[in-house]
């Protein structure tokens, strides 16, 4: 399969815009997705004792099927995070956030809807809570340059689903379109309109050619 539409990727500022017109609770919930690339179940899942609330490392059970990951809070979101099991006086299996996936993306549409009509600006409306997952897998790769870095990140078993996570851009502004060959027919197809190698990973060639 080939991966021709990748996800619009909102900026770091939008993101914290939102963040900042939160309740502390969603402010906090949408603080953990932005820093650990969590799916929202995967934040609703969590318990006080998947979390190290002395050096902010979490031990994520993933879901999908997937792989579970060790990934460390921000200082900031530590921060938060203590003052709220503080608050909350939470015992070790208590869920940090008791509710439905679906619960949490209704309250954060909410949100997102009344900050964009409150600044006026459409473009809030259009990101999603599963797109502070996307910003960091986007994220990871600007920093890291390593598709399999971001695949163990993100807990997928299959690059080619992290493939449709992350953007090839690079940050000198030059952005790229990523396609995935299985047979030398694709490859060649893909060598003649422009394509240049990359890699080849669980027995997939990637390619990239600017936009």
């Amino acid at each position: 399969d080939r991966y021709d539409k990748q996800p619009r990727i909102p900026t770091e500022e939008k993101l914290n815009m939102i963040i900042a017109d939160c309740s502390r609770r969603l402010a906090l919930a949408l603080s953990i997705i932005k820093d650990l690339g969590l799916r929202p179940i995967e934040l609703t899942w969590l318990k006080v004792r998947d979390v190290d609330l002395e050096t902010g490392v979490v031990t994520v059970t993933s879901a999908k099927h997937c792989v579970g990951r060790t990934l460390k809070l921000k200082s900031g979101t530590l921060a938060m995070l203590k003052n709220y099991v503080a608050m909350k006086k939470f015992g070790l299996n208590d869920r940090l956030f008791p509710v439905k996936s679906s619960s949490l993306s209704e309250s954060y549409r909410t949100v997102r809807n009344r900050l964009a009509e409150k600044l006026n600006d459409p473009i809030f409306k259009t990101i999603r809570l599963y797109d502070f997952r996307h910003w960091k897998a986007s994220m990871e790769y600007h920093r890291t340059k390593d598709l399999l870095h971001v695949k163990a990140f993100l807990g997928h078993k299959d690059l080619r689903t992290t493939l449709k996570y992350v953007q090839l851009i690079s940050f000198e502004g030059e952005d790229y379109t990523c396609k995935v060959a299985k047979t030398v027919k694709e490859a060649t197809r893909l060598i003649e309109s422009g394509f240049e190698y990359v890699m080849e990973i669980d027995d997939v060639k990637l390619f990239r050619k600017p936009k």
